[in-house]
């Protein structure tokens, strides 16, 4: 059993496991059918990780792979295949020389990261920092053809990283490709990714929101043609008359002027 397994395990509680279980919807059809708790909250898990991520770097010899990370990543249990993420993303941080092989077990084991915090809380700290000067035609096709919810939530959040870079190209034209996506937690992803983009550039996101709908025949503006969790995401931080109108379907080119 490895250090980070180990600690891990000692840390289960399990009065908070039914709790944990409710809040990430494990039950029949639900986005999180059949997975397992410990009881083991967050900052606990980052914690454990943060004492001993340096224990898990592969040995001399064995930089191909993360033989440590193996047995982790495929738990059934929710909390231990967070830490081995969130161990990943320090190796990732921290050795540089290994930045290829984290990237590459990450996607080895995308099927492990199936709920929306795995997603959310490595994602962008490994794939976006590592596409941040490359080609990211990576992220078009996990949000186009992921075999996932989850391998597509991985294509928009992402993003995140190059919108802290204030480079918003590709978060617009990814959540163009999730539009029309059937599942709330993709509506919601992509709402709370155009939100960040506005912060960054509100004209910009207004632009994109204002924009023809390419899949829809009418051509109407997206905003109205969007998912409304979406909207109500992306448009959160407008001003609340802005916001109304947008709600109302009453925004226009011109309704952005207003409180400018």
């Amino acid at each position: 059993m490895t250090p980070l397994l180990t600690r891990i395990l000692a840390c289960a509680d399990p009065s908070q496991a039914e709790g944990l279980s409710r809040f990430f919807k494990t039950g029949p059809g639900q986005y999180g059918e059949g997975d397992r708790f410990l009881g083991i909250k967050v900052p606990v898990t980052r914690g454990v990780v943060k004492e001993c991520w340096r224990e898990m770097v592969p040995k001399p010899g064995q930089e191909d792979g993360f033989p440590e990370l193996e047995e982790c990543i495929g738990s059934e249990y929710h909390e231990v295949r967070l830490a081995a993420l969130l161990t990943l993303v320090e190796i990732f941080k921290h050795e540089k020389a290994l930045r290829k092989p984290c990237i590459d077990f990450y996607l080895a084991h995308t099927a492990g990261i199936n709920n929306w915090d795995l997603v959310d809380l490595s994602c962008y700290p490994l794939l976006g920092e590592w596409l941040l000067d490359k080609d990211r035609t990576l992220l078009y096709t996990l949000a186009r053809s992921g075999r996932t919810l989850w391998e597509q939530r991985i294509g928009i959040v992402s993003t995140m990283t190059f919108i802290r870079h204030r480079q918003l190209d590709d978060t617009f034209a990814i959540a163009d490709i999730l539009l029309h996506h059937p599942h709330d937690l993709i509506h919601k992803a992509v709402g709370w990714l155009l939100r960040e983009a506005g912060k960054r550039d509100k004209a910009a996101l207004e632009a994109f929101l204002l924009g023809p709908d390419g899949i829809d025949r009418k051509k109407a503006p997206r905003y109205l043609t969007m998912p409304r969790t979406m909207l109500r995401y992306a448009i959160e931080k407008f001003p609340e008359t802005e916001r109304q109108a947008y709600l109302r379907g009453e925004a226009s080119t011109s309704s952005g002027d207003c409180g400018s």
